[in-house]
């Protein structure tokens, strides 16, 4: 079925907890991650929280990739949505092997394949 595109959304776990307080090195990281899956990085934006802790934003043509890290618990939940043929899965990938997680759960949606529906409960009156 065609979609609009293709979210990844990842648990890594057992990460370095360095590199998940390192600001500079999660944004290299990310753009890196973005290229590595052909997008078109257009604008980067990350926040160095204090004790720890990162959180940031990879804007690309194709949607984006974000991130925020709980160093303390060698922690990062990111996600990956890319539109038309990139795979998602080759940034999150990366990202996971770069820091270096033990563990990781990947989910994958997909996203745009049209109206939602919810079924409404009719609720009754006291």
């Amino acid at each position: 079925m065609d979609t609009m595109g293709r979210h990844v959304i990842s648990e890594l776990w057992g990460c370095d907890s360095e590199k998940l307080n390192n600001m500079a090195y999660i944004e290299q990281l990310f753009v890196e991650a973005a290229l590595k899956s052909g997008a078109e990085v257009r604008e980067v934006a990350f926040h160095k929280f204090a004790p720890h802790g990162v959180s940031g934003v990879v804007i690309i043509s194709e949607s984006h990739l974000t991130i925020h890290s709980f160093p303390e618990h060698g922690y990062a939940s990111i996600d990956v949505y890319t539109c038309g043929d990139l795979d998602p899965n080759v940034s999150a990938n990366y990202i996971a092997e770069a820091l270096g997680a033990t563990s990781k759960e990947n989910v994958e949606l997909p996203r745009g394949m049209g109206p939602v529906k919810v079924e409404q409960k009719k609720v009754s009156a006291y």
